[in-house]
């Protein structure tokens, strides 16, 4: 692959496309234009990362899970919606990324093309949230457990409350989070990236809890 963010011939450059080419330990070695201005970020700033600084910790685990079957040959591609990031930027926003292995020659593969579309395209990317810690650290529980479908009883007594105090906390989380009913209350985390997507039980984010 070419020098970090040099433009030779094996640069990625598609036009409409956040384009990088990642090295096997999926680390950013190069990118178009594009990928920069979609990150507000230069190439100093980003070659050199690896692809998760600029994931959403929520898909962090089901995205390198994809990565690693991709490495080791088990798929040559695949497209799946994520959350990304801007480093440094508390704004998070979901579009689609498409992965497709590179060999080298080698038995193997060595590297990885990743692909988005830019924010001036068809597909501009939807804004989901603020990073900010939002949730007490019991407050994540509860919504951990309301998301694993636990009810209020059994909850209560896993965590050492009150049924009442289960229900003040959940009366809390619905107006936190700006729903009507429980249901909402796991879809709209989901939504946010509040709950690691591909995790069972289901996890809060660290970076939602103060």
């Amino acid at each position: 692959m070419g020098r970090a963010g040099g433009a030779d011939a094996h640069q990625p450059d598609r036009q409409g496309m956040c384009v990088a080419g990642l090295d096997a330990a999926l680390t950013i070695r190069q990118a178009n234009q594009e990928f920069f201005q979609q990150f507000n970020r230069s190439s100093e700033e980003l070659c050199g990362r690896s692809i998760r600084d600029v994931v959403h910790p929520s898909v962090q685990q089901p995205l390198l899970r994809q990565f690693s079957h991709l490495l080791e040959g088990k798929h040559q591609r695949f497209v799946t919606p994520v959350i990304a990031v801007r480093p440094g930027d508390e704004s998070a926003f979901t579009v689609p990324l498409t992965a497709i292995a590179v060999s080298g020659g080698l038995p193997g593969t060595n590297a990885v093309m990743v692909m988005m579309p830019t924010t001036g395209g068809t597909e501009e990317p939807r804004i989901v949230t603020n990073r900010k810690k939002v949730l007490s650290a019991m407050d994540a529980r509860i919504l951990e457990g309301i998301a694993a479908g636990i009810s209020t009883v059994p909850l209560a007594s896993r965590l050492f409350l009150s049924p009442h105090g289960v229900e003040y906390h959940v009366t809390c989380l619905l107006r936190k989070l700006k729903v009507r009913n429980r249901t909402a209350l796991v879809s709209r985390a989901y939504s946010m990236g509040v709950l690691k997507v591909g995790t069972w039980p289901p996890e809060v984010v660290d970076d939602f809890v103060k």
